[in-house]
C-alpha cells in the first residue's frame, strides 16, 4: 500500500534523514521518500506487517509529527484546497518568523551597542561606561540576551528534543553553540560579581572582557536571518505551481432549467452544460455541444496561437476563450481535470527524490553527529594545546555554528522543484525527479513514425492521370467510390475532393475488400480503387508508365492507390502521412547533441527509407508490428545504449516502459499515460529537445549546489577549528552558515530563467489578402474584417463573396478560406446584423466583425497574477470601441485591437480604475 503523510517539525536535511531512518527500519515498510520542501512523506508498506499508527508513532518518537494526508471526499476537489491550506500554513510560519526576526534584530542592535560601544569609542551613558559600572552593563546584556533566547526558543526546544531522542539536527548545533556561549557568559558574570565582592579588580577585568552574551544572541539572530531568506527563496520555487493553481476560474456559468446561472467552479459535476463567453476561462474539461470558440491553450500546452474549437471538439480546463461563445458538456471535473492532473504531476515530481540526491542524503544523515564530535575534539584539542579555556570554547562553538547540513539537503530538491515547474510551463510533464535526471543521459532516441514524426493523418499528395478525364473529374470519381470506405487512406481522398468543392456521385454495388481496396458502380459502369495486389486479382493490366509511377511514388514515401475501370488503369492517387513541420528541426537538434536517432515504423522498407532520407535519421527499423516495438527497444538497450522512446503513449506502451525514458507525445487532454515517464502536451518533437536541455541545465545546477555545499563545509569547518592558526568568531560562523543555505536556494532559483534553445521555425502567416491593403487608404468606406467558420474550398469562397456583395453598401470583398476571414468595405448604412444574416443564409457561421481597427501594445504596471490579468482584460474590454484584448502577464503588457477613434485617455482611465497603470513610453 502507498500512502502520503504530512510531517511537521522538520527544519533541515538532518531532520529529513532522521525521519527517513526512523520509518525505514519498521518491519513491513518497503520504501520511504521524505520531502523537506513539502513537509511530506510517501510510504509504501505492507498493511499486514505495519499500520498508519505505528508509522506516525515512529516519527513522533524522534521528536517530529506525522499524520496521514486527509483524502478527498468523493466528487469533491481537494487539489486546490490542499494547496491553499499549505500556502496558508507557510505564510503563517513566515509571518511568525518575520516577527521574531525583527524583535531579535532590534534587541541585538541594543545589545551590541552596549557590549562594544565603549571599545569602539561610541558615546555611552555614564551609567554604562567605565569599570565601576561593569556589573550593570553585564546584567543588561544578560537580560537582553535572555530575551532574544526566549524569542528564538524554538531552536532550543527542537534542538535539544532531537538530541535527547538521539536524532540531532541543525537546530541542535545552533542550540549547543548558543547555549555554550550563554552559559560561559553567565559563569563569567558570577566570577565578576565575586571579584566585586572581594575587591579583586583583576578578576573583574578578566571576566568583563570574556562575556559572550552578544555572541549567544547574535548566533540565533543571524541563523534566523538565513532561515527567513531561505524560506522566501523556497516560496519562490513554488510560484509556477501557484500560478497553475490560479488558472481555474472561481466561478462559471452553467445552464439550470434552461437559465444561465453563475456557480462556483468547484460545484460543477459531470454532465453539467457550461457556457463560456469571450474572455472567460474554461473551468473543467468537456466536449462542445453548441457554438464555436477560439481557445488560447498556452497555459496548458504552451501553444501561443489560439485553436479553433467547434461542436464535437474537446476543451481543456484553464484555457481562455478569446472569441466566440459556446456551450460544452462537462466530462471531467474536480481532481480529474487536465489542470488538476498537471498540478498533481508537477507537485509530485518536484518533491520526489532524484538518484543524484542519495549522496547528499547519506552525508546529511550522519552530518550532525560528526560535527558534534569534531566540535568536542576541537575543544579538547585546544585545551590540551593552549590551556586557554576561552580560546578552546570559542573554536568549539564556531565549529558548531558554521557547519551547514541545510545546504547539502537543499542542493538537489530545490533545483528539481524549479526544473519540473519550468518544464510544466513548456507543456512538458515529468512524472518524477528520476525522469528529469535520466533525460540528460540519453544517447539514443527511438522515434515512432506515425503520429510522432508525422501528423498521423494521411492526405492526398499527388495525382497521376492516365485517362481522358480532367484531374478534378478523376478525383471526383475516386472520392465517390471511397466515400463508402472508412479506411484512412480512402477518407484522405474524400477529404481532398470536399476541399475542392466537388460533389460526390451515387455509388451502387459497393464492395470493400479488406486489405486490398474497394469497388462500386457509378451510372452503370464498374470502377475499383486499391493496391497492386487488388488490381492483379481484378486482372487489370499495367503498362510501363503505371509501373514507373508506382515505383516513383513508393520511393518518395507515398502510398499509391490505383484507380481503374473494368479494363485499364485510369490513374494513380498518392497518399502520404505528412511529416510535422518541426520534426526535421528537432531531429537535427538531437544529432547536434550527439544523440543517435532511430526511426521505428511498420511501413515497408522502401517507404520508410524515403521518409528517413528526407529527415536524415541515423537508423531506420521498418516492417515492425506494434507488439514487436518493445523487442527493438530492448535490443538497443542490450547494446549498452541509454534509450529514450518517443511514441503516442497507447499502442507504443510496451516500448515506452522498456525504454530508459518513455516519452508520450501529443497527449493532449489524456495526460494520464501510465507507461510514459515524460508527457508532452503538444505534438512537437522540439519539446523533447527542450526537455533534454532543461534536464542538462537542472543537473548542472544540482552539481553546482552540491559542489558549493561540500566545498563550504570542507573549507569552513577546518577554519573554524583554528587549524590555520587564526580564531574565528562564532558570530561570523553563524553568518557564513546562513549565507550558505541562501546561496544554494538562489542558485536553484536561477533555473526559472531557462529558455528553450530551439524554437519552431514557422512560416510567416499568409496575409488575409493582398488586394485589401489599398482599401485602407481610400477616402470612402470603412474597412471591415469578418471571421467566418465553415469555409473549406474555392466553392465556399465564391458563395461567401457573392453573399457579401449582395448587401447594398458592401464593396471590395476579398475572402481568405485558409484564414477563415473576409475583408471588405462598408458604408454607414450597413449593419452587423445584415452581414451576419447573409452569411448564415449562405450556409456558413459568422463569428466576429471588426470595423476600422488598429492594434496597440500597452505596457501595464502593477499586474502580479492571473486575477490581475482578468481585471485588466475586463477594464479594457469595457471601453466602447475596443474589439479584442490579449493581456500577457509575463511581458506585463496588453495588446488591444480597437476602432481608430478610441482615445488613449479612455484606456488609461479604465485601467487606472481597475487599480493598474499604463506605463508611458
Amino acid at each position: 500500500m502507498k500512502e502520503i503523510f504530512d510531517v511537521t517539525g522538520m527544519s533541515c536535511a538532518a531532520c529529513q534523514a532522521n525521519v527517513t531512518k526512523a520509518v525505514a527500519k519498521l518491519d513491513g515498510v518497503q520504501t520511504v521518500d521524505v520531502s523537506l520542501l513539502a513537509n511530506r512523506m510517501n510510504v509504501e508498506y505492507d498493511e499486514s506487517a505495519v499500520n498508519e499508527k505505528q508509522i506516525c508513532d515512529a516519527v513522533a518518537h524522534i521528536g517530529y509529527g506525522a499524520s496521514p494526508k486527509v483524502q478527498k471526499e468523493v466528487g469533491k476537489s481537494s487539489m486546490k484546497s490542499d494547496w491553499e491550506a499549505r500556502q496558508a500554513r507557510v505564510e503563517a510560519q513566515s509571518q511568525a518568523a518575520k516577527k521574531r526576526l525583527i524583535q531579535s534584530i532590534v534587541l541585538m542592535i541594543v545589545l551590541m551597542y552596549i557590549a562594544m560601544g565603549e571599545m569602539l569609542h561610541l558615546p555611552m551613558p555614564n551609567i554604562l561606561s567605565g569599570p565601576k559600572n561593569a556589573m550593570i552593563t553585564t546584567i543588561i546584556q544578560a537580560l537582553l540576551a535572555t530575551y532574544v533566547i526566549f524569542i528564538q526558543r524554538h531552536f532550543y526546544m527542537d534542538g535539544f528534543k532531537g538530541l535527547i531522542r538521539k536524532a540531532p539536527n541543525m537546530d541542535t548545533l545552533v542550540a549547543l553553540g548558543s547555549s555554550a556561549s550563554y552559559v560561559y557568559a553567565l559563569a563569567m558574570t558570577f566570577i565578576m560579581a565575586y571579584g566585586f565582592g572581594h575587591g579583586q579588580r583583576m578578576l573583574v577585568e578578566q571576566a568583563r572582557h570574556a562575556l559572550y552574551f552578544d555572541s549567544s544572541a547574535m548566533i540565533l539572530t543571524l541563523v534566523s536571518i538565513g532561515k527567513y531568506l531561505e524560506s522566501k527563496s523556497k516560496a519562490k520555487t513554488g510560484d509556477a505551481l501557484g500560478k497553475l493553481m490560479d488558472l481555474t476560474p472561481k466561478n462559471a456559468i452553467v445552464l439550470r432549467n434552461g437559465q444561465e446561472v453563475e456557480v462556483a467552479s468547484d460545484s460543477i459535476v459531470a454532465g453539467d452544460i457550461v457556457v463560456v463567453k469571450p474572455g472567460q476561462r474554461v473551468p473543467v474539461d468537456g466536449t462542445i455541444i453548441q457554438g464555436v470558440g477560439y481557445l488560447n491553450q498556452s497555459a496548458i500546452t504552451g501553444e501561443s496561437i489560439p485553436v479553433e474549437k467547434q461542436v464535437g471538439d474537446d476543451v481543456i480546463s484553464a484555457t481562455i476563450n478569446e472569441n466566440g461563445t459556446f456551450q460544452f458538456r462537462a466530462n471531467r471535473v474536480g481532481d480529474d481535470t487536465t489542470l488538476a492532473q498537471i498540478v498533481r504531476l508537477v507537485d509530485e515530481a518536484g518533491t520526489s527524490k532524484a538518484p543524484i540526491a542519495r549522496i547528499a542524503d547519506k552525508v546529511a544523515g550522519i552530518f550532525v553527529p560528526v560535527v558534534m564530535g569534531i566540535a568536542l575534539l576541537t575543544f579538547v584539542g585546544w585545551m590540551i594545546y593552549s590551556r586557554d579555556f576561552q580560546h578552546a570554547l570559542n573554536n568549539g562553538i564556531s565549529v558548531l555554528v558554521i557547519s551547514c547540513p541545510c545546504a547539502l539537503g537543499l542542493a538537489t530538491p530545490m533545483a528539481i522543484m524549479v526544473g519540473t515547474e519550468k518544464a510544466a510551463r513548456y507543456g512538458i510533464l515529468l512524472k518524477s525527479a528520476v525522469s528529469l535526471e535520466n533525460l540528460h543521459n540519453i544517447d539514443t532516441i527511438v522515434l515512432d513514425k506515425t503520429g510522432t514524426i508525422t501528423e498521423g493523418k494521411p492526405t492526398l499528395q499527388d495525382l497521376k492521370n492516365f485517362s481522358h478525364r480532367k484531374d478534378e473529374a478523376l478525383l471526383q470519381l475516386s472520392a465517390s467510390i471511397e466515400n463508402g470506405s472508412m479506411h484512412p487512406l480512402g477518407q484522405a481522398i474524400v477529404q481532398a475532393a470536399k476541399e475542392k468543392g466537388l460533389s460526390l456521385d451515387t455509388v451502387t454495388n459497393f464492395v470493400n475488400v479488406t486489405g486490398r481496396g474497394v469497388k462500386g458502380t457509378i451510372q452503370g459502369k464498374s470502377y475499383r480503387i486499391g493496391n497492386v495486389a487488388f488490381m492483379k486479382e481484378e486482372q487489370i493490366a499495367f503498362d510501363e508508365k503505371v509501373t514507373e509511377t508506382l515505383s516513383a511514388f513508393a520511393n518518395e514515401g507515398k502510398t499509391p492507390m490505383i484507380v481503374a475501370d473494368d479494363n485499364v488503369v485510369l490513374g494513380i492517387l498518392a497518399v502520404a502521412d505528412t511529416v510535422r513541420t518541426t520534426s526535421l528541426q528537432a531531429i537535427q537538434a538531437f544529432q547536434e547533441k550527439g544523440i543517435h536517432v532511430v526511426m521505428l515504423t511498420g511501413d515497408k522498407k522502401q517507404t520508410a527509407q524515403a521518409v528517413a532520407k528526407r529527415l536524415g535519421v541515423d537508423e531506420v527499423i521498418s516492417d515492425v508490428l506494434p507488439q514487436d516495438k518493445e523487442a527493438k527497444v530492448r535490443a538497443l538497450h542490450d547494446q549498452g545504449r541509454f534509450v529514450a522512446m518517443v511514441g503516442d503513449g497507447i499502442n507504443d506502451a510496451p516500448a515506452l516502459v522498456r525504454a530508459d525514458v518513455g516519452i508520450a507525445i501529443g497527449a493532449g487532454t489524456d495526460i494520464a499515460v501510465d507507461s510514459a515517464d515524460v508527457i508532452l502536451m503538444k505534438n512537437s518533437l522540439l519539446d523533447v529537445n527542450t526537455a533534454i536541455d532543461l534536464s542538462q541545465a537542472t543537473i548542472r545546477n544540482v552539481h553546482q549546489n552540491l559542489f558549493w555545499a561540500f566545498f563550504y563545509n570542507v573549507i569552513c569547518i577546518p577554519m573554524a577549528m583554528g587549524i590555520a592558526g587564526w580564531t574565528m568568531s562564532p558570530m561570523f560562523g553563524a553568518l557564513a552558515m546562513s549565507l550558505s543555505s541562501v546561496c544554494v536556494c538562489t542558485n536553484a532559483w536561477r533555473l526559472r530563467f531557462f529558455k528553450e534553445k530551439v524554437v519552431a521555425k514557422e512560416e510567416a502567416p499568409k496575409p488575409i489578402q493582398a488586394e485589401v491593403e489599398p482599401i485602407v487608404n481610400e477616402p470612402h468606406g470603412q474597412p471591415v474584417t469578418m471571421r467566418i467558420n465553415g469555409m473549406m474550398c474555392d466553392h465556399c469562397k465564391a458563395r461567401v463573396t457573392q453573399a457579401l456583395e449582395s448587401v447594398s453598401g458592401v464593396s471590395h470583398v476579398c475572402v481568405d478560406v485558409e484564414a477563415n476571414k473576409a475583408a471588405f468595405k462598408v458604408d454607414d448604412t450597413v449593419t452587423d446584423k445584415e452581414l451576419n444574416t447573409v452569411i448564415t443564409e449562405a450556409g456558413y457561421e459568422p463569428v466576429s466583425i471588426e470595423r476600422s481597427t488598429e492594434t496597440v501594445v500597452l505596457p501595464i504596471e502593477g499586474m502580479m497574477c492571473e486575477h490581475c490579468v482578468k481585471r485588466v482584460n475586463d477594464a479594457l474590454t469595457s471601453v466602447v470601441g475596443v474589439n479584442h484584448v490579449h493581456v500577457d502577464l509575463d511581458k506585463a503588457q496588453a495588446e488591444v485591437t480597437m476602432e481608430k477613434d478610441v482615445k488613449m485617455d479612455a484606456l488609461k482611465t479604465a485601467v487606472e480604475k481597475a487599480g493598474y497603470t499604463i506605463k508611458e513610453a
